[in-house]
């Protein structure tokens, strides 16, 4: 049995325009990691932006929570970067989550 295609971001406007603000958001936090030099955070986040971008649904939820997972307990790039950067970033992050999520159980 063919599984239905998932539906096209436009096609959820509430979420493309989260995934987008928190492009915008992973461009300010990556730029600060490369100006400090902090290339294990540049690493993890260099192709956040455009995968927050250009991702379709089912993938957005997967890059969304391989950035939140940079928020960890014992290592957070909140440690390296100001909160003027980091914090905005996750907030993004939870907000398209939860969009996501209520896309999914509807």
């Amino acid at each position: 049995m063919a599984r239905d295609p998932e539906p096209a971001r436009h096609e959820r406007p509430a979420i493309d325009e989260a995934a987008l603000v928190a492009a915008r958001a992973a461009d300010k936090l990556l730029d600060a990691a490369l100006d400090r030099g902090l290339q294990r955070w540049v690493n993890t986040f260099a192709a956040v932006p455009d995968q927050l971008r250009d991702a379709g649904l089912k993938e957005l939820r997967r890059v969304c929570l391989r950035a939140r997972a940079a928020y960890g307990a014992k290592d957070s790039v909140r440690d390296y970067l100001p909160a003027d950067v980091t914090e905005p970033f996750l907030a993004d992050l939870d907000r398209l989550i939860r969009l996501l999520t209520r896309e999914a159980t509807s």
